[in-house]
Protein backbone atom coordinates (compact mmCIF):
# COMPACT_ATOMS: atom_id res chain seq x y z
CA UNK A 1 0.00 0.00 0.00
CA UNK A 2 1.70 3.42 -0.78
CA UNK A 3 2.23 6.33 1.64
CA UNK A 4 0.23 9.69 1.54
CA UNK A 5 0.19 11.68 -1.00
CA UNK A 6 0.64 15.52 -0.69
CA UNK A 7 -2.15 17.41 -2.16
CA UNK A 8 -1.46 21.21 -2.20
CA UNK A 9 -3.95 23.94 -2.79
CA UNK A 10 -2.17 26.58 -4.31
CA UNK A 11 -2.97 30.67 -4.83
CA UNK A 12 -2.83 30.06 -8.91
CA UNK A 13 0.88 28.49 -8.66
CA UNK A 14 -0.32 24.48 -9.44
CA UNK A 15 0.76 24.29 -12.53
CA UNK A 16 4.59 25.72 -11.75
CA UNK A 17 4.58 23.78 -8.63
CA UNK A 18 4.00 20.44 -10.10
CA UNK A 19 5.88 21.19 -13.23
CA UNK A 20 9.07 22.19 -11.02
CA UNK A 21 8.41 18.72 -9.18
CA UNK A 22 8.73 16.72 -12.05
CA UNK A 23 11.73 18.95 -13.18
CA UNK A 24 13.25 18.06 -9.66
CA UNK A 25 11.92 14.42 -8.79
CA UNK A 26 10.66 13.62 -12.65
CA UNK A 27 8.05 11.15 -13.67
CA UNK A 28 4.87 11.79 -15.48
CA UNK A 29 3.26 15.13 -14.52
CA UNK A 30 -0.86 14.80 -15.65
CA UNK A 31 -2.65 18.51 -15.30
CA UNK A 32 -6.32 19.72 -15.81
CA UNK A 33 -7.77 22.82 -16.06
CA UNK A 34 -11.30 24.25 -14.45
CA UNK A 35 -12.46 24.71 -17.89
CA UNK A 36 -11.79 20.46 -18.62
CA UNK A 37 -13.34 19.91 -15.40
CA UNK A 38 -16.82 22.05 -16.56
CA UNK A 39 -15.33 24.71 -13.31
CA UNK A 40 -16.82 28.08 -13.30
CA UNK A 41 -15.55 28.87 -9.56
CA UNK A 42 -12.25 30.31 -11.20
CA UNK A 43 -10.29 31.28 -14.41
CA UNK A 44 -10.64 28.87 -16.89
CA UNK A 45 -6.53 28.41 -17.28
CA UNK A 46 -6.37 27.17 -13.43
CA UNK A 47 -5.69 23.53 -12.41
CA UNK A 48 -8.78 22.03 -11.06
CA UNK A 49 -6.56 18.86 -10.18
CA UNK A 50 -2.30 18.35 -11.16
CA UNK A 51 -0.80 15.05 -9.73
CA UNK A 52 2.72 14.02 -10.12
CA UNK A 53 3.57 10.21 -10.21
CA UNK A 54 6.79 8.65 -9.42
CA UNK A 55 9.97 8.24 -7.52
CA UNK A 56 7.83 11.14 -5.52
CA UNK A 57 4.17 11.68 -5.78
CA UNK A 58 2.56 15.08 -5.16
CA UNK A 59 -0.87 16.10 -6.30
CA UNK A 60 -1.82 20.00 -6.31
CA UNK A 61 -4.82 22.48 -7.54
CA UNK A 62 -5.49 26.14 -7.36
CA UNK A 63 -7.38 26.84 -4.69
CA UNK A 64 -10.76 28.32 -6.24
CA UNK A 65 -12.16 31.82 -4.50
CA UNK A 66 -11.85 32.13 -1.22
CA UNK A 67 -10.34 28.79 -0.11
CA UNK A 68 -7.55 28.28 2.02
CA UNK A 69 -4.11 28.00 0.49
CA UNK A 70 -1.29 25.84 1.38
CA UNK A 71 1.07 27.14 4.65
CA UNK A 72 2.77 24.24 6.41
CA UNK A 73 4.39 24.33 9.91
CA UNK A 74 5.80 21.61 11.54
CA UNK A 75 5.67 19.10 8.97
CA UNK A 76 9.11 18.08 7.17
CA UNK A 77 7.92 16.01 3.94
CA UNK A 78 10.58 13.24 4.12
CA UNK A 79 12.91 11.44 1.82
CA UNK A 80 15.08 9.33 4.26
CA UNK A 81 16.83 6.72 1.89
CA UNK A 82 14.16 7.08 -0.97
CA UNK A 83 16.71 7.10 -3.68
CA UNK A 84 20.18 6.37 -3.84
CA UNK A 85 22.63 9.11 -2.32
CA UNK A 86 23.74 10.77 -5.32
CA UNK A 87 19.95 11.19 -6.50
CA UNK A 88 19.17 12.56 -2.91
CA UNK A 89 21.97 15.13 -3.06
CA UNK A 90 20.29 16.23 -6.83
CA UNK A 91 16.74 16.64 -4.99
CA UNK A 92 17.79 18.38 -2.39
CA UNK A 93 20.44 20.75 -4.52
CA UNK A 94 17.01 21.53 -6.87
CA UNK A 95 14.84 22.07 -3.71
CA UNK A 96 17.11 24.85 -2.91
CA UNK A 97 16.95 26.56 -6.11
CA UNK A 98 14.46 29.21 -5.08
CA UNK A 99 14.17 27.97 -1.34
CA UNK A 100 16.18 28.21 1.82
CA UNK A 101 18.69 25.78 2.48
CA UNK A 102 17.36 25.34 6.49
CA UNK A 103 19.94 22.63 7.10
CA UNK A 104 22.85 21.77 4.95
CA UNK A 105 22.53 17.92 3.76
CA UNK A 106 25.40 16.59 5.79
CA UNK A 107 27.12 13.77 7.59
CA UNK A 108 26.01 13.45 11.16
CA UNK A 109 28.07 12.47 13.91
CA UNK A 110 26.07 9.04 13.61
CA UNK A 111 27.16 8.37 10.59
CA UNK A 112 24.01 9.17 8.37
CA UNK A 113 24.02 12.12 5.95
CA UNK A 114 20.87 14.88 6.32
CA UNK A 115 19.81 17.65 5.95
CA UNK A 116 16.53 20.36 5.70
CA UNK A 117 14.92 22.71 2.98
CA UNK A 118 12.00 24.70 2.69
CA UNK A 119 10.92 24.95 -1.37
CA UNK A 120 10.07 28.19 -2.79
CA UNK A 121 6.50 26.86 -2.69
CA UNK A 122 6.93 26.57 1.38
CA UNK A 123 7.31 22.74 1.97
CA UNK A 124 9.84 21.84 3.99
CA UNK A 125 11.82 18.80 3.14
CA UNK A 126 13.99 16.08 4.84
CA UNK A 127 16.79 14.43 3.06
CA UNK A 128 18.91 12.02 3.76
CA UNK A 129 20.94 8.79 3.45
CA UNK A 130 22.82 6.21 5.26
CA UNK A 131 26.24 4.86 4.30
Amino acid sequence: MPGPTPYLQLPGTAREALTFYRDVFGGELALFTYAQFNREDGPAEAIAHGELRGPVAVSASDAAGDEPTVRVEGVLFALLGTADPATLQTWFDRLCEGGTDVDPLQQRPWGAHDGQVTDRYGLRWLVGYED
